[in-house]
């Protein structure tokens, strides 16, 4: 089965779940985002309640981002970060990463994906450098079949050197 890409904003504690729970994490950056990065990424909830909560919140100290792999990435992203709503993930998915690590709703640990589309727009956003098309073409059927190594020092899942292609 194929690879899918996801866009992740965890905190650092939860670099270690990603690894655990079998993900690729394909690019990593660290990033300081200004008012107005958030009020772009966000502008979908502009007039929303908690919309201003949010862009302050998401430009209030650094970030890391990260493009994640695996099969039907999106889906299993969402299902490890658990609810939006840090009570209902505290309630009913305490061992999600929004119900162990969650403070609020609009401080709730990490964003993720909703969709393929999505997904792609928001790599995008933060990667712009990055190409899916090659990756797709040259590095994912190789990471597929298991020849992933993670660079601890890097903090991403590369190809072994001589399988290594620009897009690495």
């Amino acid at each position: 089965m194929c690879l899918c890409l996801t866009l992740a904003l965890p905190f650092q504690a939860v670099h270690e779940t990603i690894l655990n729970n079998k993900f690729l994490i394909v690019r990593t950056k660290e990033l300081m985002w200004r008012r107005e990065d958030s009020q772009r990424f966000y502008q979908e909830h502009s007039g929303r309640f908690f919309y201003q909560r949010l862009v302050e919140f998401m430009a209030s100290g650094p970030m890391r981002a990260y493009i994640l792999a695996h099969e039907d990435a999106v889906a299993r992203w969402r299902s490890l970060m658990g609810p939006t709503k840090v009570y209902r993930a505290r309630n009913t998915a305490p061992d999600s990463i929004r119900g162990a690590y969650g403070l609020t709703d609009t401080r709730n640990t990490t964003h993720g994906s909703d969709s393929v589309a999505s997904a792609r727009r928001e790599i995008a956003t933060f990667f712009p450098e990055f190409s899916e098309s090659l990756w797709y073409q040259q590095d994912e059927p190789h990471l597929r079949c298991g020849l992933a190594h993670y660079d601890a020092g890097e903090r991403v899942h590369s190809l072994p050197k001589a399988g290594r292609t620009e897009s690495s």
